[in-house]
Order: C-alpha cells, then structure tokens, then sequence
C-alpha cells in the first residue's frame, strides 16, 4: 500500500456486535479500527508500499477467540492535502447588498480520487465571523443579517476573513488547508433616482427615456413595480427608465415607481429603489358650467348695476397655473331688443341689470354666457331671466258700465252671466256691492286676467228681479306708485226674467201612522204645497192601487177610504201628485207612508193537532207533550204568551205546564201514576197585553201503559165529555159524541200500529222553532 494522509476503506468487522477490537501483526502501529472501519495512524514507508498486509482483528473478551482478517490492498491515493488556488483571495462586496447573496468564490483542490471522499471538501464557517458566511459546498461568500445592515466603508473599508477547507466531506479525521481572503467594501450607484417631472400629453415620439439606474456589482437584471397602467412605464437590461405613452395630469398627477434588482436566477439583489414622476400640467381642459342652464328672476323696477345672477365655470387644469383663469362674456340675448339690458362682470361672472330701467320690456330673456380660459378653450351656458311684474300700474275696466245682461229666473247654478278683464297682468277682482246675499260669484282666468261673474244660487223672479253689482278690480300687493281710481271699478246690471215655475211641496217625504181598525173618513195628513207664481195648485194620489186612502183635490187632505188592518198590511207607501193649475206640465211629488199601529183585537189560540200523540204511566221521567200557540198580533200586545190550568185542585194535582219559551211549553204528568185513560185537560192561553185577550181550551190527552221501548200497550178508556172546543158545538147538538168516541179509538189503534219512543230526556222536548 502506497504511502497517504488519509483513511482507507475497509470491511466491516465480524462480529459486528462487538464493542473493542484487537488487531495482530500490525508490529509498527501503522493501522487502527474503529467500528467497522480499519484505518491508517500514519504514512506507511517504501517498504509497505509494495506488500499486502494481513492483520488479525481480534474481538475483546470474545467467546470464541477467533480472530477477523483484513486484507488490505495499496489504493492510489496520494499523500496531498486539500488547499487554495491561492495563498490569499481577494474579492469585493458592494453595499446594499442583500444577506445571503453571493459576492465573491473561494476556490480549493484535492488531488485525490475525485469519485471518493477523499476528494469530496467542505468549507467550515468562518470563525468568528458575524457579518460574513460562506456556503460549505460551493465556497460562496455573502452577507449575513448583521453585515447587510451594518456594512459601512466609512467605518471599515476592508475585512479579512480566515477560510479552511477540509476533504473527507469535513469529518474529524479529515486534511484541511487553511486560507485569508480580503474584501473590499466598495460603494454602489444604486440609489433612487432624482425625481422626474413630465409634461402630460407629450408630442413624442415613444418611447421616451426619463431616467436610469445602474448596479454596480454582478450582473442584474431589472423590473418596475407600482400604481400605473401596464407597460406605461418600462426599464431596459442597462437600467433605462421609459415612458409609453402620454400622461394625463388630471388622471394622475404623479407616480411612484419601484425598480426592483435580481440576478439571472430571479433572487434580489438589494432592496428596491423609488423613482417618483410628477405630471406637469398643460392647459388640455376647457372650463366648464355645472349646470347648462340656470333661472333667475329681475323686479321691473330693479336699478342699472342690480346683480340678478353669479355664474362659476370650473376648469380641471392645475389650479396652481394660470391655465384655470376664467374670463366670462356675454355672447347672446333673446330676444334681442332693447339691447344692454344686462351685463356679466369679465372675471368674477356676476350678472347684473345694464339698462337703466327694465320697464316695458319683454316678461323674459334667454341670455348665453361664455366661459373661455387663456389659451381659447371655452363652454357656455343659457341663462334664462324672468322679469317680475311690479304693482305700479292700478288695474283698468276698458268701460265702467256693463249691461243689462238678461237671465230667466230658471237658469241653473253655474251659469256664466257675463265675463269683463282689466287691463293689469295681476289683478284681483271682488263684488263689492249688490251680492249681499251671493247670488253671484266671480270666476278669474289667471292665463287671461279675465273674470266670469257666475251665477251661484237658484234665482226668483218674485222675490228679486233686478240685480245692480259693483265689480272692483284690485293688485294682490301695495302700489308702488299711483293710486286706484273710479277706472279700476265697473258696474253689472242684470235682470231676472220671470219664468212659470212648477209648485213646490214643503216636504220630500211624509211618515204617517194609523190605528188598525179606524173610523175611515178621518184625515190622516195634509200635504202642504205653494205655487211661486200663485198659480192653484191640484193633488192626486198615485200607488195606491187597493184604494185604501183618497186626497182632497184642492186641500190636500189625506183620509182613509176604509178600515185598515194591520195583519193584513203592516205599511202603505203612496206618492202624492202636486199638479200647476195652470200647466199640468209642471208638477212635483213628494212620498207618503202609512204605518198602521197594532191594536190588541186578536186572541192567542192553539196551534197544532195533538189527537196522535200520548203520555205513558206510569209517568216516564221528562215526557211531555210540547204545545205551540199563536197570536196575529204584533209583539206589542202577543208578546210572550202565557199557559195556565184551570183552578180545579185534581186538574193541577195530575197535570203540569212548563214553559219552554214565548209560544210553547210542556205539558206532563205532575204524578207518577194515572190510569190509562183519554182525559181532558182545561187551560188557558193569555196574551201579554194589558188587559189581556185569552183562550180557554179542553185538550184530549191519551195516557196508557207503554212497553220498554215507549209503545202503548193498550187502548186507553173512551173519552166521556168535550175533547175540544170545536167538538163542544157537537155535544150540543147531540151527534158528534159518537164520532168523537170513534176517532179515539181509531188514533189509540194507530198508535199501537205505528209505536214511538219517547227519548230518555223528553218527548217532543224539542220547541218548534217556527214563527206562527
């Protein structure tokens, strides 16, 4: 094996598991082991270089003894360590350099096997060193945090740094060479530039170069960022500033612009620097109105040098410049005579009155205002003057005396009588005499000045004919000057011509009342009515299609024909004729109603046939025969109508009334037994009224056993006696006994044939809900 500085593969050693190892043969010390790796302590002499050791490795303590062997075989490493292309380097770092970028290479070699580690080398960082580091692989110096922003070649203008580099990939055992490497701080020209001013609207051509920037170090590439449009701005690979397009300072009136620094492999160099463009202005802006036409009003009477009107025209040139001064002109007046009426001041655009009074002229004006800047620009506006009428003129009537106007006596409200105007543009106009009681109002047309005098109230000719109206014409405000006059009022004369009117009846709608069953003949109302024109007047009825009722011809007396009655008809509506003697054309009506008032001249009387139905015995709890009664009078005097047994002490002992509610009640046993049997119950049914009116009534009643499910059992005893009142005429005569006997029996039989239930609660408990 060849004489070398370094260490030599090996095998691994076996077992490996063991923790110290023996080697044996080795009588010089030139090999050692360590783990799995047999190495060399020093360089062998000429005389080991040309044999092949054996060592024996023996394990410490090992069970067996046996011992491992290497054969260790000469390599062609050589005896060199790593070291420097040169003794001292030199390199230079620019300021604004960024921590981490590169600036400079230190370059070492190893004459070793370049596919072994003995050639693989390593450069430790460099000792104390807080500003600088360098890249163990590549050898490549930068800044740290601390040299970045400290570095300073007023304070220090050049450092040293110590520098190794080791083969074997820096391990502990491996050869190393040492090195001192100066850096030079040296200045750079990368700095914001000055600030550039642009004119806005540049003629060109572009691109146009504005400014550069230069790094001074290694090779850069650059790159703009910032608030502009694309590609507006531009830089070149030499650091040149360019300008696309033309700016507008009214858009943006300045920009601030990062230039950006980085090497070919897009890492940045150093931190940005700005570049701020300022826009320049030009006068490229014509001033303008806020609005494009304005309204204002002058008085009549305004004085020369009234100012009516200030105009403001803005311009979005740099207020700094004299390219927003503004001179203002009038260019237009329509219509254009008189001329010089107004004026418009040249800087400060107040309007005011040229002329020396703006009497008589036109109501209005449209003026056109011109807005022009220093270099010609302009805009205009309208401005339209209204002239306001003052009150210094009194109205006028072009006569004093209108009429006699004629209008029939007839005409309806509303009509337009006559219709006069004063000659003043704002006039009003008032009655002051003659319409005391408004017969007549007045009616202005304010696009006209005209007034109509209107009739407002229904004329008669017999109670005025002839109407004399004053009519004064007067201003809304004070007279500036002058005074009113006999010219500024007019009389009116107007004449009511009669016209043969219709009569006329007090009253649109009588309500009469009459007691049923009255004494016909007596006058009931009287229908009272006049004539304007005194004319007589005829009365007729007309509706009353039965003739109940008649009308005195000439009186208007309303009688009845015949006794009326208020079952039959409760109302009578009828329409009285009032006719003019003279023309039966012309007539009025008016309406009538009769109310006839209830009198008490009916009796209540049963209502029903209860000849079928029966009451069980003994006495089935809540059965009832349910009886309905009637009366054909109104309620004041039917009412509730009242049941009530015979004072007789077996009839109130075995029957018993119930009221149920205005017109019917129950009618039950009041024990709980009574033989089966036809029995005639006594009672009376009263009306409500004072004295009261009553019917007496014998009711039939059948009771007889039942079975469970509420059937008679058997036919109840033959009725001795009157079963109703009806049949009282028959017992008289002797004949209707038997046939009363008959039809007992016969509804006993039928009502085994045809079995009701009576329900737990009540049979025929329900009321009749029917009005009777």
């Amino acid at each position: 094996m060849a004489s070398s500085h370094g260490i030599f593969p090996s095998s691994p050693a076996s077992p490996p598991n063991y923790s110290e190892l023996l080697i044996r043969g080795d009588d010089e010390g030139i090999f050692g082991v360590d783990a799995a790796f047999l190495y060399a302590l020093k360089p062998p002499g000429p005389r080991e270089a040309a044999l092949l050791l054996s060592t024996d490795v023996v394990p410490c303590g090992g069970a067996s003894g046996r011992a491992s062997r290497w054969r260790c075989v000469s390599s062609t490493r050589t005896t060199t360590s790593p070291s420097f292309t040169g003794v001292s380097m030199r390199g230079s770092v620019q300021l604004g350099l960024l921590k981490g970028i590169p600036f400079m290479r230190v370059e070492a070699s190893d004459r070793d096997d370049r596919n072994t580690a003995h050639a693989d080398l390593r450069h430790p960082r460099i000792p104390a060193a807080h500003m600088f580091s360098i890249d163990t692989i590549n050898g490549e110096v930068s800044l740290t945090e601390d040299g970045a922003s400290t570095l300073d070649p007023e304070m220090c203008g050049r450092y040293k740094l110590l520098v190794m580099v080791k083969d074997m990939a820096g391990k502990a055992n491996a050869f190393f060479s040492t090195g001192t490497v100066t850096v030079e701080v040296t200045g750079n020209t990368w700095a914001s530039p000055d600030p550039v001013r642009l004119q806005e609207n540049l003629p060109g051509p572009y691109p146009i170069p504005i400014s550069q920037v230069k790094w001074s170090g290694s090779q850069a590439e650059y790159s703009l960022e910032g608030e502009f449009p694309e590609m507006l701005f531009t830089i070149s690979l030499d650091g040149v500033i360019y300008l696309n397009a033309p700016l507008d300072r009214e858009t943006q009136d300045q920009f601030q612009i990062s230039i950006v620094v980085e090497r070919p492999d897009g890492r940045e160099i150093a931190k940005p620097v700005e570049l701020r463009v300022m826009v320049g202005d030009a006068n490229d802006n014509r001033p303008t109105f806020p609005q494009a036409q304005y309204h204002t009003v002058v008085k009549e009477l305004a004085h020369r040098g009234t100012e009516i009107l200030t105009v403001q025209a803005a311009d979005n040139d740099d207020p700094k410049t004299d390219n927003v001064r503004i001179f203002y002109r009038l260019v237009v007046q329509i219509p254009e005579t008189p001329r010089a009426l107004f004026r418009v001041d040249r800087d400060s655009g107040v309007i005011s009155v040229q002329a020396d009074s703006m009497e008589g002229t036109a109501p209005q004006y449209t003026l056109t205002i011109t807005a022009e800047d220093a270099k010609g620009l302009n805009s205009s506006c309208t401005v339209v003057v209204t002239v306001q009428d003052e009150n210094n003129n009194a109205p006028v009537f072009s006569q004093h005396e209108y009429g006699p106007y004629h209008i029939p006596e007839d005409a309806a409200v509303g009509t337009t009588v006559t219709a006069v105007v004063a000659g003043d543009a704002d006039v009003n106009y008032r009655l002051e005499s003659g319409n005391e009681e408004d017969v007549f109002a007045l009616a202005i047309d304010r696009h006209t000045n005209e007034v109509s005098l209107v009739l407002s109230k229904v004329l008669d000719f017999e109670r005025e004919s002839e109407y004399i109206l004053v009519l004064s014409a007067r201003n809304p405000v004070a007279l500036v000057r002058g005074r009113y006059g006999p010219a500024s009022t007019a009389t009116v004369s107007i004449y009511v011509d009669d016209v043969n009117e219709g009569p006329i009846l007090s009253q649109s709608h009588y309500d009469v009342t009459v007691r049923e069953g009255e004494e016909p003949g007596r006058v009931i109302a009287t229908i009272r009515g006049h004539d304007p024109d005194s004319h007589p007047i005829r009365y007729s009825l007309r509706g009353d299609t039965k003739r109940y009722f008649s009308i005195g011809k000439y009186s208007g007396e309303l009688k009845t024909v015949q006794a009326l009655d208020r079952e039959e008809n409760s109302t009578y509506t009828m329409e009285v004729i009032a006719v003019d003697g003279r023309n039966a054309n012309l007539s009025a009506s008016t309406l009538v109603t009769v109310q006839i008032l209830d009198v008490n001249d009916n009796s209540p009387v049963l209502v029903g046939d209860y000849s079928w139905k029966y009451l069980c015995t003994p006495r089935w709890e809540e059965q009832a025969l349910v009886l309905a009664s009637r009366d054909s009078d109104g309620p004041q005097h039917g009412g509730r109508l009242n049941f009530s047994l015979r004072s007789d002490a077996t009839v109130r002992r075995n029957w018993k009334l119930t009221p149920i509610n205005d017109t019917h009640t129950n009618l039950s046993l009041n024990i709980p037994y009574l033989a089966p049997e036809v029995y005639t119950v006594p009672f009376t049914i009263s009306d409500s009224s004072s004295p009261p009116r009553s019917t007496f009534i014998n009711l039939p009643v059948t009771v007889c056993p039942c079975n469970v499910r509420g059937n008679c059992k058997m036919a109840a005893k033959q009725l001795q006696g009157m079963p109703t009142i009806q049949s009282a005429v028959g017992i008289l005569l002797g004949t209707f006994a038997v046939i009363g006997t008959i039809l007992v029996v016969i509804f006993v039989r039928l009502s085994y044939q045809n079995p009701k239930r009576p329900s737990k609660t009540s049979q025929e408990r329900v009321p009749l809900n029917i009005s009777l």
